[in-house]
């Protein structure tokens, strides 16, 4: 077996052979010869048939094994000949050339490494991170709005208008051309104003009215309303007031802080006011880092380090966002690219940027994982999916076998291994 390799950079490597009839042959003598002790012939004792039985009963299987055992020894060869570590190897490496001819089989393997990556001083490429500031104010708005979320409801008996925030009940009867609709009736209906429960126009319509009060509303349903005889038509609603309601008024105190904080039984105001500057501002550095930071940060990474990137991959990547793109299109326009492979080709180069910006950004991540030593393990893919299909009201286990058919998993790993380790470059630079 004649063996040429071609080392074509850190990513990428070609194996070229001439597998010859000889190397074929004595595979196939090697593998009948191991066959015949195994084999169950009839006519004849296990371990004592003939090779020329094993190879009459086995013969198409025999020239696969042999096939088989010789590309084997030649990726073999071919990687020890370049230096290459099989554990560095990314897929199953590609049979890009598979001829056979009277004096054997001409083969072409082409094979895709994890390309090596300088990384450097990498955390000097890496801003310091300066805390966002929670002013006092926001502080006490937000303990505000929580407690007000808390708060119960009650009837206001002095005599005055609704305004934004309160509590309308109200009975209503709607109309579309005069005559009343489905669902359009309610009594003691509650409506917050000011929270967009209603068809635009109605709740603001509803402000300054009294208890008491009738009144009819005309209002038009939006042009994307669920039910078709309804979107875009306009409509009339019979209103009457009932009761005018409001949030009980809070007091800022301790008592307050022991309601919203009850696993604390020293909890006061100011205990209370921490706890929530601390929620802010683990807010606010969640939006800092996943608005600004974390997308800059990877940005540069890309743009500074040079990589070799293995071709194959960077195929599949645009092959992926060729398929996106055409689940996209009518069926006119599939028609078209049927009939012209030029403009097919000329498709799949328009993705090619970002195909080779995404497989780098997945390799640079890989190595700063590899230096940061950060995993994600099956385990916790698993209870991420879970946990967020239960956040949805889905069901995990369908969700993560969705996912696992889909060939999705690995894809969502790398995104959790990407998060962890930009955070974690991103914290040790916290001031």
């Amino acid at each position: 077996m004649q063996i040429t390799t071609n080392k074509i950079n850190s990513a990428n490597a070609k194996i070229n052979a001439a597998i010859t009839r000889n190397t074929l042959d004595n595979n196939i003598e090697k593998i009948a010869k191991q066959l015949s002790k195994e084999a169950k012939v009839p006519g004849f004792r296990k371990g004592k048939v003939p090779m020329d039985a094993v190879k009459k009963q086995h013969g198409d299987r025999l020239v696969q094994d042999a096939e088989a055992q010789a590309l084997r020894d030649l990726l073999n060869v071919g990687l020890k000949e370049m230096d290459i570590a099989p554990d560095t190897l990314i897929g199953e490496p590609q049979i890009t050339k598979f001829e056979k001819t009277d004096s054997g089989i001409e083969v072409e393997v082409t094979i895709a490494t994890r390309p090596v990556i300088e990384l450097g001083d990498y955390t000097a490429m890496i801003p310091n991170v300066v805390k966002p500031v929670v002013t006092d104010e926001a502080i006490m708005a937000r303990i505000e709005e929580l407690a007000s979320a808390q708060a119960p409801l009650i009837n206001i008996e002095e005599s005055r208008a609704l305004i934004d925030g309160d509590t309308a009940l109200i009975d209503f009867e709607g109309f579309v051309d005069g005559v009343a609709f489905e669902g359009g009736k309610a009594e003691n209906f509650s409506l917050r104003l000011g929270g967009g429960q209603f068809i635009p126009g109605f709740e603001e319509q509803v402000i300054g009215m009294s208890k008491g009060d009738e009144k009819t509303i005309n209002v038009t349903f939006p042009e994307n309303y669920g039910g078709e005889k309804l979107a875009g038509k306009p409509a009339s609603f019979n209103v009457k007031v009932h009761a005018i309601q409001a949030k009980e008024t809070i007091v800022l105190d301790d008592e307050l802080a022991k309601k919203m904080l009850p696993g604390f039984e020293d909890a006061n105001i100011d205990m209370l006011k921490g706890k929530v500057k601390e929620q802010l501002e683990s807010e606010e550095m969640s939006k800092l880092y996943n608005d600004e930071l974390k997308p800059n940060l990877m940005e540069h990474f890309v743009a500074t380090f040079t990589i070799d990137l293995p071709e194959f991959i960077v195929e599949q990547e645009i092959d992926m966002a060729l398929n996106k793109k055409v689940r996209e299109m009518t069926e006119e326009q599939i028609n078209e690219l049927r009939e012209n492979d030029e403009k097919v080709k000329e498709m799949r180069e328009t993705f090619r940027e970002n195909a080779c910006r995404a497989v780098k950004a997945t390799f640079i991540v890989d190595a700063l994982a590899r230096a940061e030593s950060i995993s994600v393990n099956d385990q916790e893919l698993m209870q991420t999916i879970y946990y967020e299909a239960m956040q949805m009201g889905q069901d995990p286990a369908a969700v993560y076998k969705n996912y696992q058919e889909s060939g999705y998993l690995p894809a969502i790993q790398m995104a959790m291994i990407e998060d962890r380790v930009l955070s974690k470059l991103l914290n040790d630079k916290i001031k």
